[in-house]
């Protein structure tokens, strides 16, 4: 007891010391910001961008390449293996030199004592800063690893010029990976920390190459290279400029920065060698757009069932000018017609429509919604899948009327339209025909989704419904996954309907020739949809298989339109150069389970009925069973000679010939017949038979029921005409028009008449010659508004 009084003032000074040594480390040596570094998903560098203080430095992690272990021990801490931090002989002998010179040559600092100096910023070299050095480095060597401490120098040490690290250094003098250096190259980069200043461009050449030499001859001398790699070595030349890192996936890397992901290693889903034959091919045809005036592309490819993007190209690789710096992949662009294949889906998958159902396409007002196709012509009634594949718009406003705009949107919701900022009503009909933006992340992730969910059929016994276990956004980080979520009761869309949207898809039209793209959708099934946005803004090109999915964007980043942008002319072309990349062409099962064989008539489209004259088998979804039946064919009666229509009143029941006859509504078949030259118009009426209200034989096209219509002046002032139309079975027939009561004159064989109308509201009665009359109510708008 006596002797710890006695004493107790030491040991209270040395437990303040030996606190003080061990709580004299920093808990982080280095505070310096990092570049933010995007690889691969094997490690390849996909690019880089430099940190915030202007440096490059990459964070720490990578493994130390060998030959740089070798040549940076030998050249400044032989014996770094075996000292606790400090190698007294080292600094022995450089006192002695120092001593001998009269000022400071050699630190004798071992490279745990660089690294502390290195992270205390370089302070002036005092005798005091040395002796705090030696202090912290065998502190340095009690809390890392040799193996540690080595990594710590090499990632913190400078470099010449703005390169810090050894990764950095590889990447800005050589241009290739710190795994690949040569002999000559490790050499190089150990003797530069001493003396960074000597790799400046254009200075210091042969100093630095003597340098190099030297350490070289040691590692031969140590037996660590032969002669012959030694020979080798010495001829390699000094780098001359810094050279830029690589820039494959600039956007992503910017992308990943914002996604609070900034100054780390990222390690990505993506290939590299695809990604630059992606970013070749949309350099490749940027080169044809431009003549067009058309400066922008991107590009996404994703797998399907992981949902892993393989290549992100944000936009063509070429300069700021006309905007090469957006990333055009998560950038809200007007969809077009891209959208169509889900709203097919949805209709078969509730049973309103099957495959082929007779759509119709004639002129369209709805609520001062007038929609047009792209080649402003009608077809009058086409069928569904043809509507999808020749991507008509008017069918398709037909089609979202029956379904509910409202419910489309919330389907597009839950596959991954994250882009849907306004309510419902702020889109309207106009959803189905680029009225509302998507990005091509989500748009290529939701084609993805759809694939998944049909290659799931098969995985997961008793799924039959696209639904949220299905749907995840791309992924571009290696270290995520898709999410398997329990599927939910209120699923979105059948295996079935999926598949088969996916079968009328894979029979569009393929670009530039007229046989080619049947041999290559032969040998390479791919479903695939293009849009244009109106004013031609936006080219869209999205296709699918079982195993990839690839979108394709082309336009101008700031919103100019130009004459023949169009996603077929314009994007699918990128769209098969990028798939003929791709590896293995797996098409999609059948579910056959989901699907039910069905007769249908072969005209309409919809469930056959006794009526209909031509029946064909179709495979349909389940809710396909309870589809309306034809409508089209109905029965007539006709003369003996076949020539006119008769019923029971002007004819007797025994000269009464019954027939089946397909007939449209009259302003269908108005435009139906000129395009379809099999259509059989009804014989008319025998003259002395009175007209049936049960047969609709004369319809107005334009104007529509309450239409409310602006009719502008001449260029002398005087009030302008509006050209009304009607369609009439009988191109023959003479029809009397009628405004407000007041006689405008008749037409026969083409029913068009112009018509000055004062403002208000009016009332056109038209009435033809067997007293068919049809009457519709309009306005028009105040000239001087």
């Amino acid at each position: 007891m006596g002797i710890l009084k006695k004493y107790r003032y030491l040991l209270l000074m040395f437990g303040i010391l030996l606190a003080l040594y061990i709580f004299s480390l920093p808990k982080r040596l280095f505070h310096d910001p990092f570049s933010t570094v995007l690889e691969d998903r094997s490690g390849k560098l996909l690019g880089a961008a430099i940190a915030g203080d202007g440096q490059w430095r990459f964070p720490e992690g990578n493994p130390i390449p060998e030959k740089f272990k070798e040549s940076i021990i030998l050249f400044e801490d032989k014996r770094f293996n075996a000292h606790p931090g400090v190698d007294v002989l080292s600094l022995a002998r450089a006192v002695r030199q120092n001593f001998r010179a009269g000022k400071i040559v050699s630190g004798g600092s071992t490279i745990s004592m660089q690294v502390i100096r290195l992270s205390r910023k370089n302070k002036s070299r005092t005798v005091w800063e040395k002796l705090l050095e030696i202090v912290l480095a065998t502190r340095l060597e009690l809390r890392y690893s040799k193996e540690e401490i080595l990594a710590l120098y090499a990632s913190h040490a400078p470099f010449g010029g703005n390169v810090v690290g050894i990764e950095a250094a590889c990447w800005r003098y050589f241009g290739r990976d710190a795994a690949e250096l040569s002999w000559a190259e490790a050499a190089l980069l150990a003797v530069l920390p001493n003396n960074p200043s000597l790799i400046h461009p254009g200075k210091n050449r042969d100093v630095l190459k003597a340098k190099r030499d030297r350490l070289l001859l040691r590692l031969l001398q140590r037996g660590r290279l032969d002669s012959l790699s030694f020979e080798l070595s010495i001829t390699e030349s000094i780098p001359e400029n810094p050279l830029p890192l690589p820039r494959s996936a600039p956007h992503l890397l910017v992308q990943a920065a914002k996604n609070g992901l900034a100054q780390q290693r990222i390690r990505t889903t993506l290939d590299l060698a695809l990604q630059d034959r992606t970013s070749q091919i949309v350099a490749d045809h940027s080169e044809r757009l431009r003549g067009n005036q058309v400066h922008n592309a991107a590009a996404l490819v994703m797998e399907v069932n992981s949902g892993r993007v393989l290549a992100y190209v944000g936009n063509v690789p070429a300069g700021r000018e006309h905007g090469e710096d957006v990333d055009i992949i998560q950038s809200p662009r007007s969809t077009g017609s891209i959208l169509k294949p889900f709203l097919y889906a949805a209709l078969l998958n509730e049973g309103k429509i099957l495959p082929r159902t007779l759509q119709p396409d004639i002129p369209t007002l709805i609520n001062g919604f007038s929609p047009r196709n792209f080649s402003n012509d009608h077809d009058g009634a086409v069928p569904a899948d043809q509507a999808l594949i020749r991507s008509l718009n008017i069918p398709a406003v037909h089609e979202l009327r029956d379904y509910r705009y409202e419910k489309f949107y919330d389907l597009l919701n839950n596959v991954g339209i994250t882009t849907l900022s306004q309510p419902p009503d702020h889109y309207g009909l106009s959803l189905i025909l680029g009225g509302a933006e998507a990005t091509v992340w989500d748009l290529t992730g939701a084609y993805a989704s759809l694939a998944r969910s049909l290659n799931r059929y098969f995985e997961t016994p008793g799924k039959i419904r696209y639904d949220k276990s299905d749907f995840h956004p791309p992924i571009y980080l290696l270290r995520d996954s898709v999410m398997r979520t329990n599927p939910e009761e209120n699923s979105w869309l059948s295996a079935a309907s999926c598949y088969l949207t996916f079968e009328v898809l894979s029979e569009v039209f393929r670009p530039g020739e007229e046989t080619g793209w049947r041999l290559f959708n032969s040998s390479k099934k791919i479903a695939w949809k293009t849009g244009t946005s109106h004013g031609l803004r936006d080219g869209w090109a999205i296709g699918v298989n079982g195993d990839y999915a690839v979108g394709v964007w082309v336009g101008n980043a700031d919103g100019e339109g130009r004459p023949g942008l169009t996603g077929t002319e314009s994007a699918s072309p990128i769209l098969f150069d990028i798939f003929s990349q791709l590896p293995g062409y797996t098409w999609f099962q059948i579910p056959r389970p989901e699907l039910s064989e069905i007769k249908v008539c072969s005209a309409s489209g919809m469930r056959a009925t006794e009526l209909c004259t031509s029946v064909q088998s179709e495979s349909v979804p389940h809710t396909g069973l309870q589809s309306l039946p034809c409508p089209y064919h109905q029965r007539i009666h006709m003369s003996t000679d076949e020539r006119y229509r008769v019923h029971a009143d002007c004819e007797s029941l025994s000269n009464l010939k019954a027939t089946s006859w397909f007939v449209l509504p009259p302003v269908q078949e108005y435009y139906y017949k000129s395009k379809n030259l099999s259509y059989k118009a009804l014989p008319p009426l025998r003259k002395d038979c009175s007209n049936q209200a049960s047969l609709i034989t004369m319809d107005l096209i334009y104007p529509k029921a309450n239409a409310r219509i602006f009719i502008p002046r001449e260029l002398d002032g005087t009030g302008g005409r509006a050209l009304f139309e009607v369609a009439h079975r009988q191109t023959s027939a003479s029809v009397f028009w009628h405004l407000d009561g007041k006689y405008l004159g008749v037409t026969k064989g083409t029913h068009r008449l112009a018509v000055a109308p004062e403002s208000g509201m009016h009332t056109l009665t038209l009435v033809d010659e067997w007293g068919t009359v049809v009457e519709q109510h309009f306005s028009v708008v105040d000239r001087s508004h």
